[in-house]
Order: C-alpha cells, then structure tokens, then sequence
C-alpha cells in the first residue's frame, strides 16, 4: 500500500519561510511526477506546482515567484519552498502522485501575525 506523508506545516509570519516535505514510500518513486495542491478555508482544492520524474518543474502563474519545488530521489521525497509568505498562503498543502490518484493527508500552513 502506497504512503504518502507530508510535514513542515505551522504557523509563520508573513514575509517568513517554511519548507514543506512530502515522502512517498513503497512505490517506485523515481518514475513519478509529484504535485502539490492547497486547499484555503471555504475554497476548492487548487493545483501549486509539479515536479516530472525528468527534474522539469512547473508552477501556477501566481506561485512561480515564491515557491521551490525540488526532489531527492535516494531519499524518496519532494519538497515545497515557500518564501515571502502571505496570509493568503494559509491552507492545507497536500502532495499529489497523479499517475496513482493518489493523497497524502496534508500538512497545514498558517501565515499570521
């Protein structure tokens, strides 16, 4: 059975940072696309950013400034760099395997002062 686990959630300030980590385990990571997700308050789940099996890297238009996603495939992990954060960033982040249909539990990020 497919795992996936997030983490790095919490409360920050606005203008902090906070790096967000999804690791996948019993699957053959390498060979997936990975995407992160965020879901706000009220509001539908929207798309965040994918990283290919090839390292290629995509981002919704709004993120493309702020956000980082990368991989370490020995370690079986994506991650999400979140820099400049604004209130507006407060959501639960989930990680996505689209070729499995497949969630992790997400991770929640508040952004207050």
């Amino acid at each position: 059975q497919v795992q996936i686990m997030e983490s790095g959630g919490g409360l920050v300030q606005p203008g902090g940072s906070l790096t967000l980590s999804c690791v996948a385990s019993r699957i053959n990571f390498k060979i997936y696309d990975i995407d992160w997700y965020r879901q706000a308050p009220g509001k539908q789940r929207e798309w965040v950013a994918e990283i290919t099996s090839l390292f290629e890297t995509n981002y919704a238009d709004s993120k493309k400034e702020r956000f980082t996603i990368s991989r370490d495939n020995v370690k079986d992990t994506v991650f999400l760099k979140m820099d400049n954060l604004k209130p507006e960033d407060t959501a639960v982040y989930y990680c996505y395997i689209r070729a499995m249909a497949k969630w992790g539990q997400g991770t929640q990020v508040t952004v207050s002062s």
